[in-house]
C-alpha cells in the first residue's frame, strides 16, 4: 500500500498539473470507485476548478471553486495518472475525467480505492488554520505538517500497550506510516518490532518518530518505494528508495550497521524485518 512519501509524490504531480483547471465530463466505470459518496460525482464535478491540494497521511485531496473537496484514497493499488485524451486505456480504469485539455485518469487493479466529495471543516485535532475533507478529521496529524507537534505524538504512541510496530501503523496516532517506513525507523532508532510502546521512555519514543520522518523525507526525494507497476507517480513513473532500504525485505541479508543476519518476525499479521543485534531494546 502507498505509505505517506508515496501519497506526497502523487499529491505534488497532481498540484503541478492541475491547479487551475477545470473538470469537463467525469465517466464512472465502477461503483467501488466512488462509494460512500451522498452525491453523483459525475454530476458534481464537471465545471468546478481545481484551486490547491492538499494531503493527510495517505489521504490527499483536491480542493475545488465550490468550497468543498475531492478526497482521493488510492489504498492498495490506486494511480491517479495525467495526460493526454485517451492516452491511459485498459480493464482497470475506474474513473475518467477531463479536466481543462488534460484527462485524469483513476486506476485501481483491486478497486479498494475511491473518490469522495467532501466538505472542508475546520481541524478538530490541532490549531492549524488550513481546512480539511470532513471524512479525514479521524486522521492523526502526520509528521510532515506544520501543526504535527513529536512530544504529544509520543505521548499518544507511550499510551498503548500493543506492540511499537503495530502502534506505528495505528493512523489514529500518527498518519502515514505504514510497514516499509516503521520498520526503517525502528531499525534506526535500535527499537526492537515486538517491544510494547508503552515501555518505551519519552526520548526514545521521539526518536523513533523523529526517524520515521527523517527516512520519509529521504524515501520522497527518490520518488518514493516501488516494488511493482502498482505504485507509479502521476506520469506513470516508479519510485526508486527500494533500493535503499535498511531493514524491510532484508530478512537473511546483513545488517548494513553491523552484519548481522537481518530476521522476519510476524507482528500482529504483519511482517516485520529487524537486527536481532542492534535492535535490542
Amino acid at each position: 500500500m502507498p505509505e505517506l512519501p508515496e501519497v506526497e509524490v502523487v499529491r505534488r504531480g497532481l498540484d503541478e498539473h492541475l491547479v487551475g483547471r477545470t473538470f469537463g465530463a467525469v465517466e464512472v466505470l465502477h461503483p467501488r470507485a466512488v462509494r460512500g459518496n451522498d452525491v453523483d460525482l459525475a454530476g458534481v464535478l464537471p465545471g468546478l476548478t481545481v484551486t490547491g491540494t492538499g494531503r493527510r497521511g495517505k489521504f490527499m485531496w483536491l480542493t475545488l471553486s465550490d468550497g468543498a473537496a475531492l478526497v482521493v484514497h488510492l489504498r492498495m493499488s490506486g494511480q491517479m495518472l495525467v495526460g493526454q485524451p485517451g492516452q491511459v486505456a485498459g480493464p482497470h480504469v475506474r474513473i475518467r475525467a477531463s479536466i481543462s485539455e488534460l484527462e485524469l485518469t483513476f486506476v485501481d487493479q483491486r478497486t479498494f480505492g475511491s473518490w469522495q466529495y467532501a466538505e472542508l471543516v475546520d481541524d478538530p485535532l490541532t490549531a492549524s488554520p488550513h481546512r480539511i475533507p470532513a471524512t479525514v478529521t479521524h486522521v492523526a496529524p502526520d509528521p510532515f505538517e506544520d501543526a504535527f507537534d513529536p512530544v504529544e505524538a509520543a505521548r499518544r504512541v507511550r499510551r498503548k500497550k500493543s506492540a511499537i510496530k503495530t502502534v506505528l501503523l495505528d493512523q489514529s496516532v500518527v498518519s502515514g506510516i505504514g510497514s516499509i517506513y516503521a520498520d526503517e525507523a525502528m531499525w534506526a532508532a535500535g527499537v526492537k518490532p515486538t517491544r510494547r510502546a508503552a515501555s518505551l521512555r519519552q526520548r526514545d519514543a521521539v526518536r523513533l518518530l523523529t526517524e520515521s520522518r527523517a527516512v520519509m523525507a529521504r524515501a520522497l526525494e527518490q520518488g518514493g518505494t516501488s516494488f511493482d507497476s502498482l505504485y507509479v507517480n502521476v506520469n506513470g513513473a516508479s519510485g526508486y528508495f527500494s533500493r535503499s532500504l535498511n531493514a524491510y525485505g532484508r530478512a537473511g541479508a546483513p545488517c548494513r550497521a553491523c552484519g548481522t543476519e537481518m530476521r522476519r518476525v510476524v507482528v500482529n499479521g504483519r511482517s516485520s524485518h529487524y537486527c536481532p543485534a542492534c535492535q535490542t531494546a
